[in-house]
């Protein structure tokens, strides 16, 4: 069975280089890698472009910011394999990561895959480390423990991503979407890879301000409550005790930054903005 990796990228120049440099290296080699550029403005496009003359499997499209959804599906509709996998432009991966993540759906006892198997790769950066200090993490890894089971599809037999018509466009939590049309869940395998956490903080803004756009269980009410809880006053008390938890002061800042990307994001939802 053959792979089609896709990756939606958005002003990802500082990443993409050794994303696709650890995906062509991989044991198990995939037909193609689909890059759709969603509307970038740094110089992302430029980098993939060279690249793109050293790696003859490379398929790149474009389309203007749409979020990374709609570029998902661009890319499956395009896919020529029997198996897609799913990954961002901020990762990279273990030599194995393809061969293991595949390999229940290659012997054809699951349909479709996750891991839980993620870390962070730029751990010395102090603002990184905060991002998984803000979500109770002391150490590098992404995930609670290695047989997590959550609803997100790493890789999936392509029969079964064009029956459900693919992901739904919601924002953050759109990769969430197709476990949950197909009700039922990814087998875990313990495949490796890594991902790169928001290193300063206008991107640690950035992505809180985009987590915070994303549509809650209660709807307005959950949106107000997220609104609520992401004030000063509660950024300040949180701020404070994780510092000293962690024993790093600058948490302190980096909570201040990350709630006042949330607290704009859930008000900007409000309004229809999604990206």
């Amino acid at each position: 069975m053959t792979i089609s990796v896709i990756i939606p990228v958005f002003n990802s120049v500082e990443t993409i280089s050794s994303c696709l440099n650890t995906l062509s290296n991989q044991t198990l080699k995939p037909l193609e890698i689909i890059l759709i550029d969603d509307g970038s403005t740094d110089s992302t496009l430029k980098v993939i472009k060279d690249l793109k003359k050293e790696l003859p499997n490379l398929i790149l499209l474009t389309q203007t910011h749409q979020g990374p959804a709609i570029a998902r599906n661009l890319g499956a509709s395009t896919a020529k394999a029997d198996i897609l996998v799913f990954v961002d432009s901020d990762m990279e991966f273990d030599q194995g990561f393809l061969s293991q993540l595949t390999l229940p759906i290659r012997k054809k006892t699951a349909q479709g895959t996750w891991s839980g198997n993620e870390w962070v790769k730029n751990w010395q950066n102090i603002w990184a480390r905060c991002w998984n200090y803000n979500q109770n993490r002391r150490t590098s890894r992404m995930i609670g423990n290695l047989t997590s089971q959550r609803p997100v599809f790493r890789s999936i037999l392509k029969s079964e991503f064009v029956r459900v018509k693919g992901f739904d466009n919601i924002g953050y939590i759109d990769d969430w979407t197709l476990g949950n049309k197909l009700n039922y869940h990814p087998k875990v395998t313990t495949a490796k890879f890594f991902h790169h956490n928001p290193n300063s903080l206008k991107k640690v803004f950035k992505q809180a301000n985009w987590i915070g756009k994303r549509p809650y269980k209660l709807g307005l009410l959950g949106t107000l409550y997220t609104i609520f809880k992401a004030n000063f006053f509660f950024s300040i008390l949180t701020g404070i005790f994780k510092s000293i938890r962690f024993l790093s002061p600058r948490f302190f800042i980096f909570k201040l930054v990350y709630d006042l990307g949330i607290f704009t994001g859930a008000f900007q939802s409000i309004k229809g903005t999604k990206y």
